[in-house]
């Protein structure tokens, strides 16, 4: 050897796990395509005569091509499985999920050709059930709320899947310092506004991952916005939130599909939450019906959590003499509800008697006048 000579390198073979990168690049361009036409959402603001000085917004995400908030997540989602080589071509994906992030899962498998199997209790309405199969997914139901996690880990181990994991993976599969997630966008379209840092986000709480990305976000950008996060009955995050105890279950799950979880999911973070509150089924329900009629199109139970508990706030900042804006998130259609939440039947049979939440929060709307059956602090 002379001296400036270097010893030939030995050619290597790509490894065997690099053999699916053609197609992840295929992929992955598919997603972001999928993200260009539509990574934005309306930022609706309705007016309300009783909330003076109080602009609200209400970013409706349920425009999104899947028809919800978990569109975003859903494609997170897949991303961080492929990126992280837990899909290939031939990935079974699989999910524990009430309905919305199992109908844009299975939109998104179908667009990338793979099966998809969805694990939910059997209470999920049938329309979602419905959307699932239409983009060709397979439902799987179990009895109880808290059968889901173990019954899709058995699946996705069974067929050689993938365990999406939506309550695990919802908090780091999405690029919370930006990237066009939802609060940048909530921020950027406010930047015009009368009150474009919001007083508060009000958002409540299924995986925690949207959650995640506001509170983190806001701090990331040095906001003097509020994370406002809104729990329901039969859930353990509010009661963690007040104790730090994170091992805290429910024997039963939330009526509300979505949201509301009967064990403390690993993507909740209260630690970038400013402030909770928790509220009735029956007043979320009341919220979604007002609402609805309102801005003239139906929307879901969880949006109705949403709004109400945005109207918590907006009654404390009007005691107090405060004008400002606070921003809520539409996370689906109504639609979808039609054999429950909009069904009379459907709440009686569940006990619920609605009216008086109703009735309270229209002269809450109209007057400012606060006259529901439970203070804005909520249930305690």
């Amino acid at each position: 050897m002379t001296l400036h000579s270097r010893p030939t390198a030995t050619p290597t073979l790509p490894r065997p796990d690099c053999a699916n990168r053609a197609w992840a690049r295929a992929a992955i361009a598919q997603l972001q395509g999928d993200a260009r036409r539509s990574a934005d959402t309306h930022l609706v603001k309705p007016v309300f005569p009783g909330l003076r000085g109080i602009d609200v917004y209400l970013k409706d995400e349920s425009t999104h091509p899947t028809g919800s908030l978990k569109h975003r997540l859903a494609r997170s989602l897949v991303l961080y499985g492929i990126c992280n080589g837990f899909i290939g071509p031939q990935t079974t994906l699989v999910e524990a999920s009430s309905g919305s992030t199992a109908v844009s899962e299975a939109y998104f498998a179908r667009l990338l050709g793979l099966p998809f199997v969805a694990v939910m209790p059997r209470s999920t309405s049938r329309q979602k059930v419905a959307e699932i199969e239409r983009f060709g997914g397979r439902c799987h139901f179990v009895d109880r709320a808290c059968d889901v996690y173990g019954a899709a880990e058995a699946i996705a181990t069974q067929t050689g899947g993938h365990y999406l994991d939506q309550f695990t993976y919802a908090e780091r599969a999405t690029d919370w310092r930006g990237n066009n997630n939802i609060a940048e966008s909530i921020f950027t379209q406010m930047e015009q506004e009368l009150h474009p840092i919001p007083d508060w986000v009000v958002m409540s709480a299924g995986t925690g991952g949207t959650s995640a990305t506001l509170g983190r976000y806001i701090r990331y950008r040095n906001l003097c916005t509020q994370l406002c996060v809104v729990d329901v009955e039969n859930s353990a995050f509010y009661d963690c939130y007040q104790s730090g105890d994170r091992c805290i279950t429910k024997p039963t799950g939330s009526r509300i599909e979505g949201i509301g979880r009967p064990r403390v999911e690993p993507s909740f973070l209260p630690s970038v939450v400013d402030h909770m509150i928790r509220l009735p089924d029956a007043a979320s329900i009341a919220a979604a019906r007002v609402l609805s009629d309102m801005i003239f199109r139906r929307v879901g139970a969880s949006t109705g959590t949403n709004f109400l508990g945005l109207c918590c706030i907006a009654a404390e900042m009007m005691q107090q003499g405060r004008a400002g804006s606070l921003v809520t998130i539409i996370c689906d259609s109504g639609t979808r509800y039609s054999d429950t939440y909009f069904d009379d039947d459907w709440l009686a049979a569940q006990g619920l008697d609605i009216a008086p939440h109703a009735d309270g929060l229209h002269r809450f709307l109209e007057t400012g006048e606060w006259r529901l059956p439970f203070g804005p602090a909520g249930l305690t």
